[in-house]
């Protein structure tokens, strides 16, 4: 769940400049109390920094979570799309899979699709084989 949050902070903040409770419900189909809740967490876990009323944003560890937990995603669906895979499918079972999918198993994919010419995104600023983080 801390990967789906911080994942959608730094979307919201690269979208609009900020991620603020009330459009992280929207976008999660979440309860604007079920936000103010996890966002405590994360706040506790070191993951985002935010005040009541504002705009909520990620710490440095935040960010390393969601690179890491976006690249996890974007390797999962290609994958997926490379097995044949139709890609609105392939974008929804990702959602589900990449939280649980091994650092092995990322790697086996990478090496799967190694000899083609689909993109296969890599981590940049740190290891994609970090254990997910929990809420």
């Amino acid at each position: 769940m801390a990967q789906d949050y911080v994942e959608a902070i730094d979307d919201l903040i690269r979208l609009t400049g900020e991620a603020r409770a009330v459009d992280l419900a929207a976008r999660l189909g979440v309860t604007h109390v079920t936000v103010i809740r996890t966002v405590a967490r994360l706040k506790r876990d070191g993951y985002v920094t935010a005040q009541p009323y504002r705009a909520i944003f990620l710490t440095e560890n935040g960010r390393r979570l969601a690179d890491e937990s976006r690249v996890r995603h974007e390797t999962v669906v290609a994958f997926l799309r490379h097995i044949g895979v139709p890609e609105r499918a392939a974008e929804m079972d990702a959602e589900g899979m990449e939280h649980h999918v091994s650092p092995e198993t990322l790697a086996a994919f990478r090496r799967v699709m190694a000899g083609s010419k689909s993109s296969v995104p890599t981590a940049g600023a740190g290891p994609a084989s970090s254990p997910p983080a929990k809420v």
